[in-house]
């Protein structure tokens, strides 16, 4: 009976748009928005040159890169943390709890995600697409480029999903941001919090937005899937 009150009590603070709530919502938006940018625009240019490139230690490289898929969001919280912090490197740049000390470490989060997926994306096209355009006097870049359009949906699934990552980690956006109010808090930090100060209903709320996220990226992903099928 109390969870069926939370829940519908959860429903009215996402209908009335509860300030609070959407200003949460908002900034978990912004910030992994703004970290799957950064990612993308380093990443899938490394994924393609990381494929089409020889170099010594190749595969131990793409090894490495795919052991990472899985890597603990504490991890990259607490480097990110020492990296940071007064006594860290960076340090001076005052960085530590503020929504860009997140930004960075979901970049570092979600980096070997898409590296990893748009060099097995492009394993999917493989090198014909590349060669043809070559033989018909392409640039090294224009070939990559050729390359990289065939695979467009599973680059964009990689992308996607690396936005999926990075909206629902928890462990990295606490450790680095502090979960300070009207600041650096977001969805996963804001349920944590609420949960256990025994706030159900915003807990649930928050709860929904973040399911309701997740589906949506879901959604987007199965749609490139099967575009790309």
């Amino acid at each position: 009976m109390e969870l069926l009150k939370g829940f519908l009590k959860a429903l009215q603070l996402i209908v009335s748009l509860d300030p609070e709530v959407m200003e949460v919502a908002g900034r978990s938006l912004r910030i992994s928005l703004t970290s799957c940018l950064l990612a993308s625009v380093l990443c899938v240019p490394l994924g393609v040159l990381v494929y089409f490139l020889d170099f010594p230690g190749k595969r131990a490289f793409i090894n490495l890169v795919q052991t990472l898929y899985a890597l603990p969001t504490v991890v990259v919280g607490l480097f990110v943390f020492v990296l940071l912090s007064r006594k860290g490197p960076l340090g001076d740049l005052d960085l530590l709890f503020t929504p860009t000390a997140m930004v960075i470490g979901q970049v570092i989060l979600i980096s070997p995600i898409l590296i990893g997926l748009v060099i097995s994306a492009l394993s999917g096209v493989g090198r014909e697409a590349y060669e043809t355009a070559i033989a018909l006097g392409a640039s090294n870049f224009q070939a990559a480029v050729v390359a990289l359009r065939e695979a467009r949906y599973s680059v964009f699934a990689a992308i996607i999903m690396g936005f999926g990552r990075a909206l629902s980690e928890v462990g990295c956006a606490l450790m680095v941001g502090g979960n300070i109010r009207g600041f650096t808090r977001v969805l996963t930090t804001a349920i944590s919090l609420e949960a256990t100060k025994g706030n159900i209903e915003l807990s649930l709320a928050l709860g929904m937005i973040l399911l309701g996220l997740a589906l949506s990226v879901n959604a987007v992903l199965n749609l490139l899937q099967g575009r790309y099928r």
